[in-house]
């Protein structure tokens, strides 16, 4: 059952075909209009998709293929629509995809979240792609791609949540100097190198909350001036070094700047001097200020950081 809307937007009409019964399985070519410009088919039982299907929409530019049961896709997919900006795959059921099967549109948005996939091809996509946005969140990733990132030097978003990330490597990021936005939420996350993110300077979205980091490098956001939001609650830091958190409080850093250092087990010795200096002079700054709590010696346990007194930080 597919519906069909079309809007005039700045004198272009804009043809949207949304098909969401759950009984589809064949794509619905048929009674397709050949202006197609949005097609959305959510939620059906669609298994396979073809570049013949693809013909029947030949100026489509959104195509969105949310919680179907694809499990892979041919590699001259695209080939049909040499339009497409937009490829949505959320939630079907894919684990491998052939070398070159987004190679054929000039897509600025690819989203294959929540899905089976265990390992990047850097051939999936062509040199010097013209990606903005890639969203791999909610699969089986142990591993950054960093060759696929060699081809994807105009991306701004990159979302690697909820995957199986151990590490992430010297360099890796190093061609993404166009970076904005990074997540690397709910992975397994245990250290960062210092220079992980020394060339993407552009960055103002950080989101490593849910990790299992102990320890930050000192130097580890140097550079990143356009810092809006850096979220590092639900990890396992015990101690943060004087060094980091004047990054975080310079003059070259966001006014507008949100820390998120909740739920972590902070150790309240005298080493958390340099953190309670910090939240009392930025307070303003960090997200849940209150929620920042001791997790030992037993005698401080639960107290917010912010309520602690000099004696009791025997300073």
């Amino acid at each position: 059952d597919c519906g069909l809307g079309s809007v005039r937007l700045r004198g272009v009409v804009v043809v949207e075909v949304v098909c969401s019964d759950d009984s589809l399985s064949q794509f619905p070519s048929d009674g397709l209009p050949g202006n197609t410009t949005t097609l959305s088919i959510q939620s059906t039982n669609l298994s396979t998709i073809t570049a013949n299907h693809l013909q029947a929409t030949p100026i489509l530019k959104e195509l969105q293929l949310y919680y179907n049961n694809l499990s892979t896709l041919p590699s001259d997919l695209l080939r049909a629509v040499p339009h497409l900006h937009t490829l949505d795959l959320t939630g079907n059921h894919l684990h491998f995809l052939p070398p070159y099967v987004f190679s054929h549109a000039p897509l600025r948005n690819l989203v294959l979240k929540i899905n089976l996939i265990s390992g990047v091809d850097a051939d999936w996509l062509p040199d010097n792609s013209n990606l903005t946005w890639l969203d791999l969140s909610g699969n089986h990733l142990t591993a950054v791609p960093t060759a696929l990132f060699q081809k994807l030097r105009h991306l701004k978003n990159l979302d690697l949540s909820h995957n199986r990330l151990e590490k992430l490597l010297a360099g890796a990021l190093n061609p993404l100097s166009s970076l904005e936005r990074l997540n690397l939420e709910g992975n397994q996350l245990s250290a960062l190198d210092p220079s992980a993110f020394r060339n993407t300077p552009n960055l103002t979205h950080l989101f490593l909350q849910e990790n299992q980091l102990e320890r930050l490098p000192p130097t580890l956001l140097q550079g990143l001036h356009r810092l809006e939001f850096l979220f590092l609650n639900f990890n396992r830091l015990g101690h943060i070094s004087n060094t980091l958190l004047e990054q975080l409080s310079s003059p070259w850093t966001s006014n507008h700047l949100w820390v998120a250092f909740s739920q972590n087990p902070w150790v309240c010795d005298k080493k958390v001097e340099d953190l309670w200096k910090w939240l009392q002079k930025n307070q303003k700054k960090a997200f849940l200020a209150d929620d920042i709590r001791c997790a030992s010696p037993e005698s401080l346990k639960e107290r917010s950081v912010m309520s602690l007194t000099d004696s009791e930080l025997g300073l």
